[in-house]
C-alpha cells in the first residue's frame, strides 16, 4: 500500500535523473573493453566504475525527497503566484455557477461593482438588471453585452466553462451523467471610451432647412413700407435663434434658410420644442396675418450629404402637414413638433392648374385609368373617385374605381352608377379585378389617402409603375414613394374640392353629369360638417362650380338622410359621453348590427363639439375586431397630433386611428394616457 502511494516522477524530469545511470552502463562497456586491452589498465577502471554506481545510487536515494520536496514548494509557490496575478489583475473577472451568483471575483470585479471582499452573495442579475440567465452563453462560445453601472458605462462578456471531465476524474463525487458548468466573467470598462465618441457625436454637424410658410400673405398684408422691416425682423429672430445654439444660418431665398448646427445643439432645441414656432408668431408691425415657419432638420446621416438630403425630406414633410411645425428626420426614426395653427388657404389656383395640366398629360398617355381610396371609403373618397372618372372618359380612356366594401352611407351615392344606363358594369371593380387589369399601361390615381397600408388596394402601387396621388390630409411619415405626380394640399377641406378644381383646369369639353356634381359636392359636404368646418374662399369656389354643373343640394341632403336605429346609436354615443379633464369629450359608440358603425361614430364625434368648453373629442368604435377611433376638434387642439402618436393621423380638426386587439373600454385607457402624457409633456393645455 505504502509503494503504491509514493509519488513518482515523470517526464523530462525523470530522462534527466536517468542520465547518470546510462553513463554508468557505458563506463561499463568501456571498462570491459580496458580489461581486452590490458588487465591491470581494467581493474583499476572497474575499482573507479564500482564506486561511481555506488556515488550515483546514494545520491539519487539521497537527494529524492528533497528534489520531491523542492517540487512541492515550487509548485505551491508558484499557485500562490497565479492565484495573486489573478486576484490582482487590471481586468475585472469573476465566476459563476450555473445559477448566475457571484462565487469568486477579484480585485478589480469587487472595485467595479462596489461589493465587499470576500463576500459574494449577490447574483449578477442584481447587479445588471439588464442581464438574464437566457443571455448565457450555451456552449463554449463567447457572448458581450453593453451594460451601465451607476454612473459606468462596461462591455461584459461571457463564457462557459465546462465542468464535466474535472468531475469524472474526481474521486469523491459519483459524475458519470455530470454536465455541470461555471460561467467566467469579464468585465470592460468604456466609460471613457463612449464619453469620447459621444463628445465626438455631439460635435458632428446636422443641416437644417427653414421656409417662411406665408411671406407673400405676411407682406400683402402689410404697408408697403413696412415690409422690408418685417422682413428684417423675421431675420433677425431666425439668426439669432440659430446663433444662440452654436449654428449658421444663410438665406438662401427671399422666404427660404440653411442652416448647419451641432447635433448636441439640435438636441437642446427639441427639448425646447422648438419655441422659435411660436416666438416668430409675436413679429407683429401692423400685419393682419401671423407668420409661421416650417423647419426641417437631418440628423445621423452617414455624411453631410446624407444628413441634407434628410433635412429635404424633413421640410417637405413640414410643408405637406400645412406648416407652422419643425420635423427632424434621422436614419430611423422621424419626429413632429408644433403644428398647432390651422393651414392657410392659398388665393392662388396656379398650383391647381399646373397640376391640373400634369395630370392631362399623364391620362392622355395611357390606356387604362384605375382610381382607388381609402380602406372602407367614405364619401369624399368615393366623390373624388367619380371626378377622375370623369377626367378620364372626357379624355376618351376607360376608367375603373377600385372599391370593395360599400358602407351604408356610400350606399346611396353608388347606387346611383350602378342602376344608371350612361355608366359602365365594369365601372365599380374589386381588388382582384383591378389588380387583373393593372399593367405598364395603366394609370393608378390615388385619392384622399397618401398612407399606401390603407390603401383600398395596396398591392396595386406594385402593379402599377404611373401613380398619381391626390389627397388633402397631412402627410406622415409612411407615405406613398416614387409617385408620378403627388398634389397633397392640407389646406383643401376635401379630395372632392382638390378635383373639382382640377376639372374646371382639364378643358372646355367636360360635361359633369348630375350624378357626378352630386357625388362631389356630397363629399365636401361631409368632410366640411355642412361647410362649418376648414371652409375658405376656394371651398365655396368649387361648391359654386359644381352647382353651376348641376349638383342639387336638395338631392344631397336627401341621400344623407340617416336609419332611425343609425341616429339613435349616434344620440346614445352622444350621451354616454364622459368629460375627461373638463376639456375632452370621450365616448364609445357600440355596435348593435350598424352597418357603418364608424361613420356613425365620426358624426358623434362632431357633434360633441357642440358641448360647450370641450376642445376635442374622441369616440371609439368597435368594428371587424378592431377599435376604430375618430378625434375632432374646432380650433384649440390638434387631434392629428394625438392620433399619430396611435399610429394614425389626419387633419388637426379630423383624424382617426385604429387599434388592435383590445376592448373599448381599453382603448378609452389608451386615449386618456395619451392626453395625459401630452399635458404633462406641454402639448396639451
Amino acid at each position: 500500500m505504502a509503494t503504491k502511494n509514493r509519488i513518482k516522477l515523470k517526464g523530462k524530469l525523470v530522462t534527466y535523473l536517468k542520465v547518470l545511470a546510462y553513463l554508468g552502463i557505458m563506463l561499463l562497456f568501456v571498462n570491459i573493453a580496458v580489461f581486452i586491452v590490458d588487465d591491470s589498465a581494467g581493474l583499476i577502471l572497474l575499482i573507479f566504475t564500482g564506486f561511481y554506481f555506488v556515488s550515483v545510487m546514494y545520491l539519487n536515494f539521497y537527494n529524492k525527497p528533497i528534489i520531491m520536496n523542492e517540487l512541492i514548494s515550487f509548485a505551491t509557490q508558484y499557485g500562490q503566484i497565479q492565484k495573486r496575478l489573478l486576484k490582482e489583475l487590471d481586468l475585472a473577472h469573476a465566476i459563476l455557477d450555473d445559477s448566475g451568483k457571484i462565487v469568486w471575483a477579484n480585485t478589480a470585479f469587487e472595485k467595479a461593482v462596489h461589493i465587499e471582499k470576500g463576500l459574494y452573495k449577490k447574483t449578477i442579475f442584481s447587479l445588471f438588471p439588464g442581464i438574464a440567465a437566457d443571455k448565457f452563453p450555451v456552449d463554449n462560445e463567447e457572448v458581450s453585452y453593453k451594460v451601465d453601472y451607476e454612473n459606468s458605462n462596461f462591455t461584459i462578456k461571457f463564457k462557459r466553462i465546462s465542468l464535466h471531465e474535472m468531475a469524472v476524474n474526481s474521486d469523491i463525487i459519483d459524475a458519470e451523467s455530470y454536465e455541470g458548468s461555471l460561467i467566467a466573467v469579464y468585465l470592460y470598462d468604456e466609460t471613457a471610451l463612449r464619453l469620447a465618441i459621444q463628445e465626438v457625436d455631439n460635435q458632428s454637424l446636422a443641416a437644417g432647412l427653414i421656409y417662411i410658410d406665408n411671406y407673400e400673405e405676411a407682406l400683402n398684408s402689410v404697408e408697403e413700407v413696412r415690409r422690408s422691416l418685417l422682413t428684417a425682423l423675421i431675420d433677425r429672430k431666425i439668426n439669432k435663434y440659430i446663433a444662440s445654439s452654436n449654428g449658421i444660418s444663410k438665406k438662401i431665398e427671399k422666404d427660404k434658410y440653411f442652416v448647419v448646427m451641432p447635433k448636441k445643439s439640435c438636441e437642446t432645441l427639441i427639448q425646447q420644442r422648438f419655441d422659435i414656432l411660436e416666438d416668430v408668431k409675436t413679429v407683429n408691425i401692423g400685419n393682419e396675418m401671423a407668420v409661421t415657419l416650417s423647419i426641417g432638420l437631418g440628423l445621423d446621416g452617414l455624411s453631410y450629404a446624407q444628413n441634407y438630403e434628410f433635412a429635404r425630406n424633413a421640410i417637405d414633410l413640414a410643408l405637406g402637414r400645412g406648416g407652422d411645425q419643425a420635423v427632424v428626420k434621422s436614419v430611423d426614426s422621424t419626429s413632429y413638433y408644433g403644428g398647432k395653427s390651422q393651414t392657410i388657404e392659398k388665393s392662388t389656383r396656379v398650383k391647381a392648374r399646373v397640376k391640373a395640366h400634369a395630370l392631362r398629360e399623364i391620362i392622355s398617355g395611357k390606356d387604362t385609368v384605375i382610381v382607388m381610396g381609402h380602406r372602407l371609403g367614405d364619401v369624399d373618397s368615393f366623390g373624388a373617385s367619380v371626378g377622375i372618372y370623369r377626367i378620364a372618359r372626357t379624355l376618351e380612356k376607360k376608367c375603373h374605381i377600385v372599391l370593395n366594401d360599400v358602407t351604408a352611407s356610400m350606399q346611396p351615392l353608388v347606387d346611383l352608377f350602378k342602376s344608371n344606363p350612361d355608366y359602365e358594369d365594369d365601372m365599380i371593380i374589386n381588388n382582384q379585378q383591378a389588380i387583373d387589369i393593372a399593367g405598364n399601361n395603366t394609370v393608378l390615381v390615388v385619392v384622399d389617402v397618401n398612407k399606401p397600408s390603407i390603401t383600398e388596394c395596396p398591392e396595386l402601387l406594385r402593379f402599377c409603375k404611373t401613380i398619381v396621388v391626390l389627397d388633402h390630409h397631412r402627410a406622415g411619415t409612411e407615405v406613398i414613394e416614387n409617385a408620378t405626380l403627388s398634389y397633397v394640399e392640407p389646406y383643401a377641406s376635401s379630395a372632392c374640392e382638390m378635383v373639382s378644381e382640377i376639372l374646371q383646369y382639364i378643358g372646355e369639353n367636360v360635361k359633369i353629369h348630375n350624378e357626378e356634381a352630386d357625388s362631389l359636392y356630397s363629399g365636401m359636404v361631409v368632410d366640411t360638417n355642412n361647410f362649418m368646418n376648414k371652409t375658405g374662399v376656394r371651398t365655396f369656389e368649387a361648391a359654386a362650380f359644381l352647382r353651376r354643373n348641376g349638383a342639387d343640394v336638395t338631392r344631397v341632403r336627401k341621400l344623407f338622410r340617416e336609419d332611425a336605429d343609425e341616429y339613435k346609436a349616434k344620440a346614445d354615443a352622444v350621451s354616454q359621453a364622459e368629460i375627461y379633464r373638463d376639456r375632452y369629450a370621450i365616448s364609445i359608440m357600440k355596435n348593435d348590427d350598424i352597418q357603418s358603425p364608424t361613420i356613425i361614430g365620426a358624426q358623434a364625434a362632431n357633434e360633441l363639439l357642440n358641448i360647450k368648453g370641450v376642445r376635442a373629442s374622441f369616440v371609439c368604435t368597435d368594428y371587424q375586431n378592431k377599435v376604430y377611433v375618430s378625434a375632432r376638434s374646432i380650433d384649440e387642439v390638434n387631434v392629428q397630433i394625438i392620433m399619430e402618436r396611435l399610429g394614425g393621423g389626419g387633419h388637426m380638426s379630423s383624424a382617426g386611428c385604429q387599434i388592435d386587439g383590445m376592448s373599448l373600454e381599453e382603448a378609452v385607457d389608451v386615449v386618456k394616457d395619451e392626453i395625459d402624457k401630452m399635458i404633462e409633456e406641454g402639448e396639451l393645455s
